[in-house]
């Protein structure tokens, strides 16, 4: 049986964007981020998107960390430049910036908040499409977005030869399987929902956890495509505290990703940009208890 293909690898994490004392962007601990992502089992890193606090960062400072991210960890693995926002003109400029900087790739979030038609949609990505000439993942995320991408869109758009992948997080599975069918490589958008995106067709996922258990998650993927289901469900099982730690609490995403690597030695602070607000030292305590019953604190775990 053939694997599903994976454009942009099998497993990629959703990376965070670390802030200096001043809020401003720290480049040098952006290019940390991403080398260490990359030497534990990532084989792409996402760059500006929800987890990197997107609606925050300025088109200056989104060039500035992608420029950061392709000098640290150059062809050693594929960086998808998040262009996604709730205007169709931002979303261009940002698209024209990936391209000419040397993003490998583009994800485009669903606009937020505006909640436009699906003929809109359409043509928000088409014009964000062209304007970048970049592969595309579209981003499906209506728990963030209000608006789920319809079959139909999905359908239309799939005809563009750049259109070449979704990231997933609908929690829909059936519909995974139909967007298999019409040719697109599914990402599992949700760390707990990986294996079931498996199951469906889908190809890999793209991460949270994945910034402390980018080999464990790489190797749980590998082995269920290699049908060892059992090996991977092993894996899962194992992680299961830690989806729990970082993905399933209020205050998640950027603010428990930052704070598992802050745990990890990777940053040496948690800091996130208003309106988040970083976890307390009770949340991190939890996080940490979390982190340490999956086995990926200490010992070397990750």
């Amino acid at each position: 049986m053939s694997l599903p293909d994976a454009p942009f690898g099998r497993m990629l994490t959703a990376m965070v964007t670390p802030f200096n004392d001043d809020g401003s962007v720290d480049l040098d601990a952006v290019a940390r981020v991403a080398t260490h992502l990359v030497d534990h089992g990532n084989d792409g890193v996402v760059v500006s998107g929800t987890t990197g606090e997107s609606p925050t960062t300025t088109v200056e400072e989104d060039g500035q960390i992608l420029a950061a991210v392709k000098d640290a960890v150059g062809d050693r693995a594929s960086v998808v430049a998040g262009v996604g926002t709730n205007s169709t003109a931002h979303s261009v400029e940002l698209a024209r910036q990936a391209a000419k900087i040397g993003a490998d790739a583009m994800l485009l979030v669903t606009p937020y908040y505006n909640k436009p038609s699906q003929p809109g949609l359409l043509e928000h990505f088409r014009q964000v499409v062209e304007a970048g000439e970049l592969p595309t993942m579209l981003y499906d995320v209506p728990g963030r977005t209000g608006t789920t991408i319809g079959l139909e869109t999905y359908t239309a758009a799939r005809a563009w030869d750049h259109v070449i992948a979704v990231k997933d997080a609908v929690g829909d599975l059936p519909r995974a399987a139909r967007l298999v069918d019409l040719g697109y490589a599914v990402y599992s958008g949700d760390d707990p929902a990986t294996l079931g995106f498996l199951a469906h067709g889908g190809c890999g996922l793209v991460s949270v956890v994945g910034h402390v258990a980018g080999r464990q998650l790489a190797g749980m993927i590998d082995a269920f495509l290699a049908g060892d289901h059992a090996a991977a469900l092993a894996t899962y099982t194992a992680l299961l505290p830690a989806f729990d730690a970082v993905m399933g609490v209020p205050n998640y995403g950027a603010t428990t990703a930052k704070a598992a690597l802050q745990l990890a030695g990777v940053l040496d602070n948690r800091r996130v940009r208003g309106p988040l607000l970083p976890l307390d030292d009770d949340e991190v305590a939890a996080l940490r208890t979390g982190l340490e019953a999956a086995g990926l604190l200490g010992g070397g775990a990750l």
